[in-house]
Parts: structure tokens; sequence; C-alpha cells
């Protein structure tokens, strides 16, 4: 919301005829700090920022780790890549020097072609690969979002596109890449310039002495090279990560939305349990036909008994006060269930047992008393 606003009032207040005073107040409008975004990032912003592809990575790195392994690769295998191409040099000049240079050479040549550049070629891109993969992996861990290839309008606005030119990050990344040029110029010179005493040794050289001279070189320079962007590639990374942490910053505002969006509207959420309430009271009252007994205090509670030779000990199927109470108690005379009044045990019950569970053994002897009164009446009944 921007910076903090201060706003002051002055008055004056005069004591019973005694001298004038001017007192100024001045006072903090607390709301004004909600906009700006001060706080930490919470897990679910983290969690979303992850899904569109915001994390912190260095670019610097990934390059540093692919030049290596390809480098490294092409240090290893050379000679081999050498030996394919020039034995492939070797048939294809001789091929070209017959008279009868027909489709079919041509062909050969062709396949030939293919055949090598996959064989010299393959190994290289597999090591390119896997370690590209490896390094992101290392940097961000597993994350797949296709958020960032999806079309953006704002991309191509001139406007915006005029904005990102002069932006912070921009600028940013404009000085980075010089002090890269620089540095990295810098540390070829005075390679290069340490390495000029063996350029007259490539002059009567052989030529496939001054190829692994050459090679040599390029191998060492790049290694050096890498060594420096590393380094770099470290900064630039910690410089990443805060960035992005500071990027993913909210308000209080954000933080108050946030909770709210986790815990539901208050009145969505009122509705819903008051519908869970009812379904579970539909439910409760359609057990109560299947009590054995209702123990009644007789009016401001009601707890419908059920018991069968399966069960362990009576349950409660359902329970009410006040006016369920009263409800319970109708369905039960509809059903034609037996109705117990006995005070101290329908308040024990209604306070110590919920809907479903068993009674407790402190209250074993006094339900088996009820039970055992309604089990004698029932077979007095017709």
């Amino acid at each position: 919301m921007g910076c903090t606003k201060i706003f002051s009032a002055c008055y004056l207040s005069f004591n019973k005829g005694k001298s004038k005073h001017l007192d100024t107040i001045v006072a903090f409008d607390l709301q004004l700090f909600a906009g700006e975004k001060t706080e930490e990032a919470t897990p679910k912003r983290k969690e979303e920022a992850r899904g569109k592809g915001q994390v912190a990575k260095s670019m610097e790195i990934n390059s540093v780790f692919v030049i290596v392994a390809a480098f490294f690769t092409l240090k290893i295998i050379g000679s081999y890549i050498f030996d394919e191409l020039a034995g492939y040099m070797k048939f294809v000049f001789s091929n070209l020097n017959v008279a009868d240079f027909t489709i079919t050479s041509a062909q050969q040549v062709f396949i030939g072609f293919a055949i090598v550049f996959l064989k010299t070629t393959l190994p290289l891109m597999c090591v390119i690969l896997v370690a590209g993969l490896a390094i992101n992996f290392a940097q961000v861990g597993f994350a797949f979002s296709l958020e960032p290839l999806m079309p953006n309008f704002d991309k191509i606005n001139p406007l915006s596109g005029f904005g990102r030119l002069f932006s912070k990050r921009s600028l940013v990344e404009l000085f980075k890449s010089l002090l890269k040029i620089a540095i990295i110029g810098g540390f070829v010179y005075r390679f290069m310039m340490n390495q000029t005493k063996q350029v007259p040794a490539l002059i009567s050289a052989e030529l496939i002495d001054s190829l692994h001279l050459t090679a040599s070189l390029i191998l060492d320079l790049v290694f050096n090279i890498s060594t420096v962007m590393f380094i770099m590639g470290v900064f630039d990374y910690m410089y990443q990560w805060w960035e992005n942490q500071e990027s993913m910053k909210m308000s209080k505002d954000d933080i108050k939305q946030e909770f709210k969006q986790a815990e539901g509207d208050p009145q969505i959420k009122g509705k819903i349990k008051q519908r869970q309430r009812e379904m579970a009271m539909q439910r409760m009252m359609q057990d109560v036909p299947k009590a054995d007994v209702i123990v009644t205090n007789p009016t401001h509670f009601a707890i419908a008994l059920k018991y069968d030779q399966e069960m362990l000990a009576p349950i409660i199927v359902a329970k009410g006060q006040n006016i369920i109470a009263q409800k319970i108690k109708e369905i039960a005379k509809e059903h034609h269930v037996i109705i117990v009044e006995n005070k101290m045990l329908a308040r024990a019950l209604y306070a110590a047992v919920e809907i479903g569970q068993p009674v407790p053994h402190e209250l074993y002897q006094a339900v088996a008393e009820v039970l055992a009164y309604v089990y004698k009446l029932k077979k007095r009944l017709p």
C-alpha cells in the first residue's frame, strides 16, 4: 500500500481559566501496514509458486556443469571420435575417386555419414542431457510445470516489454552479464598470454601433434574458465534464492485472505455444520424405533438403549434434551417402545455416553435392572 502514512491533529484546551496549552496528537494508522509485503511466504504460497515454476535456480551453475561434462567427455572419447571421423573421410575420398559413382554409392556415403554422426555425437549428447537434468534436480528437486509454456499476451505487449527492459531485474542481469564478460575476458587474456610461448611449436609440428596440442590448450582453458564460472554461479544462486524469497513475500491482508480461503467462508461453514447436524439428527431418530427402552427423567432427558446378545454391553442409539427428548419419546410411543422413568440414570447416561457408544461399567447394574424390567413387561404384554 506504499509508505507509512502519519496523520496529526492539533487542538486547543483551556483548563478553568488557566494558561493556554497546545497538545499535538500523533497517531499511526496501523491498518495501512497491512498492504506492505513484509511477511514470509506461507507453505501454501510456496507450493503454488513452485507449481508455477517459480523456483530459485542459477543458470550459471547449469552452464558450468554442462560445459564441464561435455568437454570432460570429449577428453575421454576424443581419440575415438577422431579415429571414427578419419576412417570415414578415408572411405568417402576413396569412393569419390571411382569413375562410376552412382546413386547407390551416394546412398552408401549418406548412410555411412549418419552412422558415424550417431556414433560420435550420441555419447556426448547423452552426457549433456544427464548432466543438465542432474544439476537442475540438485538445485530445485522434482518440479514439473507447464505454466511457463502457456501463452501470455503480456509478454508480447510493447508497453509491458518496455517496462521489463528497464526493470530492476533486467538491470541486475545486465550488470551480471557485464561483470561476467569482464572477469572471463580478463582470465582468457591472461591465459593466452601465458601460453603464447607454445605457439611457435605449432608451426613446425606435425598436423596430428598440432591438433593434440590445440585440443589440450582448449581443454585447459575450458576447465579454468569453468572454475571461475562456478564461483560466480554460487553467488548467483544465493542472489536468485534471495530474490525468489523476496518476490514471494506476502502482506498481512494476503495471509488473512489465504486463511479465509483455507478455512472457508464462515456462513458456508455454518450452513454445512447445520446440515450435518440435521442429517445426524435424522439418522438418530431413525434408530429410535430399534431401541429396547427409552430412559427419561421424565421431561428434560431421553436416552434410547439397545441390547442384543451379540453385544458386549448395551449401546446408546439416541439421546436428547428438552425438545429433542420430547421428539424421541413421541417416536417411541408411535412404535410402541417402552419408556422408563429414571432421573439419576437418565442424567448419568446423557452426560457420560455418546451416541453409538456402549454403556460404561459403573452403570451396568442400573441399566441391567431397567432392561430386566423391560423384558418382564414385554412378556406380560399380549
